[in-house]
């Protein structure tokens, strides 16, 4: 790779790394193309970018972006979202379909971050869940008092 395409991708990355909250590095050693077609699929579906990188170009964009702290060697593919909750389920829920996929390491809110804490995340509820959680909670009493004056209404119509 030309010095040039290097300082290129290292921008390109720099700017990805700075622009987003969590960055979750895997191991794909011994995957196929079509296993990791299928990874950048759903990856793509939920706004989160999928890119194999060469370490030293890497360690330097993420050095550059503000996260240093993890140890980056042998193959990896880098997994990125501006949704913390986004990046660790799209990481997880493939390592748990494809054995040679093994989350090693990565940056949640810029901070060093292990394994458990990665898979951790990856069980909370997702936004859009959680906005659904939080509409329903709002609803409730709007729901309630719609009921008590339906019911209200039945009683006094049985009553006339």
């Amino acid at each position: 790779m030309l010095k040039s395409k290097k300082a290129e991708v290292i921008a390109d990355l720099t700017t990805a790394f700075a622009d987003t909250t969590a960055v979750v590095i895997c191991n794909y050693k011994g995957l196929t193309v079509s296993k990791l077609e299928v990874l950048r699929k759903a990856a793509r579906a939920k706004d989160t970018s999928v890119q194999v990188v060469k370490n030293t170009l890497a360690t330097i964009a993420l050095n550059n972006a503000g996260m240093a702290g993890v140890e980056i060697k042998d193959t990896n593919i880098f997994v990125w979202s501006d949704d913390v909750i986004s990046a660790a389920k799209i990481a997880a829920d493939f390592a748990k379909d494809n054995e040679q996929f093994v989350i090693k390491a990565g940056y949640l809110d810029k901070e060093p971050a292990d394994v458990a804490k990665i898979e951790a995340f990856a069980k909370l509820p997702g936004r859009e869940e959680l906005l659904g959680m939080l509409a329903a909670t709002w609803m409730a009493p709007i729901t309630n008092m719609a009921v008590g004056i339906d019911a209200l209404r039945k009683k006094k119509e049985e009553e006339a």
